[in-house]
């Protein structure tokens, strides 16, 4: 029987990701695992471990595990969450046309996310963005487990 996966595991193991760092499933746990790109890179070379700190060793030996093995799916990385996609969607949401203007008109050019994160709390609208985006993230979970045949709960 397919272990169901809850949908919060999922979000939470988006949003923990960065450039340096991804979320893997494993599909017979449950369980989400961080690992960096550094651990990944070491795992691949298959260097002795002799030389690595003890902290460090373990992380490799779970980065090895998700590269070879096949109980391991990535979830959705910043390139299928798509978050400045998401900002101008919120932007283009709000019902104030004015207020929507100069929001998506403020994330275009350079330094988009700060002045988008400046300006939802200059105009108030800083937990519509947060309901917002947690429901895009969700939809995005969604999506990817349905696409990965992972049965999810939320």
């Amino acid at each position: 029987m397919a272990i169901s996966v809850k949908s919060d595991d999922i979000l939470e193991g988006m949003e923990s990701q960065s450039h340096e760092w991804n979320a893997y499933l494993n599909r017979k746990t449950g369980e989400v695992v961080p690992v960096s790109d550094e651990n990944l890179s070491v795992a691949e070379e298959d260097a002795p471990l002799e030389d690595i700190p003890d902290w460090q060793q373990e992380q490799i030996k779970v980065a090895t595990e998700i590269l070879w093995s096949s109980d391991y799916t990535q979830l959705p990385d910043q390139f299928e969450i798509n978050e400045y996609r998401m900002m101008e969607q919120f932007c283009l949401s709000l019902s104030d046309n004015e207020l929507s203007d100069k929001m998506y008109y403020s994330i275009k050019g350079s330094r988009a996310f700060r002045r988008f994160k400046d300006n939802i709390y200059r105009f108030g609208i800083a937990e519509d963005w947060y309901r917002f985006r947690e429901e895009r993230y969700k939809q995005v979970a969604i999506r990817w487990c349905e696409h990965n045949n992972i049965p999810y709960i939320e």
